[in-house]
């Protein structure tokens, strides 16, 4: 047995749930650059698509089973937070997602199965093999499971990253930091944005996410975290 096949089963096993169309499972883990430069091969970016919506329905009903009482504007920084591709790039680093990723030996030469998008995209591309495999009971299931903790101390807690940034920044007497697009990837149903943040006196960062909105909260937050503000 290959690594990589063993890598797919102890996925199976963190998730609990195991696939009856392999098929299925297989393509929900191709990353795009797998077929580069030869026999285009069927990657994950639509079931990334459909898993993105999956994942938003069962964690909405999820929080509006929690809090009955709670208003819609208070409800939907919550969803934001617990649906976002940081959210889900951690729990695809918590199941060892990345090990289990298909792609090129160029790709993975470079880094790209460390990649926070990357890793967010095949945990959306999951939930929805999930969907299609088990239906929406398994995915829930799943899904439930694997962010219990978010739920618990996940993102109500933490303020806007961009908000926090300029505060920051304004608080050492440097200008309003400064967001460029540096990069759009992928297609038009399921693009890539990098950003940079830039703030005066430090080290500018990027960052991706499937909006430009997306993308500069988490370049701020990532520059928060390098700068020691929690």
């Amino acid at each position: 047995m290959n690594a990589r096949v063993e890598a797919v089963e102890r996925l199976e096993a963190r998730i609990g749930y195991v696939f009856k169309d392999r098929a299925l499972l297989e393509r929900a883990l191709t990353h795009a650059s797998v077929g580069d430069g030869a026999k285009k091969t069927e990657d994950n970016e639509v079931l990334e698509f459909v898993g993105d919506r999956v994942l938003g329905l069962v964690v909405a009903e999820a929080l509006a089973e929690r809090h009955p009482k709670a208003k819609e504007g208070e409800l939907a920084p919550l969803l934001n937070g617990l649906v976002s591709r940081e959210t889900c790039a951690k729990v695809a680093r918590e199941i060892d997602l990345g090990s289990a990723l298909r792609m090129s030996a160029s790709a993975t030469k470079i880094g790209v199965r460390e990649r926070g998008s990357v890793l967010a995209g095949g945990c959306e591309a999951l939930i929805a093999a999930l969907y299609k495999d088990g239906g929406l009971a398994a995915a829930q299931a799943v899904i439930l499971n694997l962010w219990a903790e978010a739920f618990e101390t996940g993102p109500k807690s933490r303020r806007d990253s961009k908000t926090q940034l300029q505060e920051w920044a304004q608080g050492g007497g440097r200008p309003l930091p400064a967001y460029e697009v540096v990069n759009r990837t992928g297609p038009d149903h399921a693009p890539t944005f990098t950003v940079q943040v830039s703030v005066k006196g430090v080290e500018p960062v990027t960052a991706e996410g499937r909006s430009r909105q997306e993308a500069e909260k988490a370049a701020a937050r990532a520059m928060l975290d390098r700068e020691g503000q929690k």
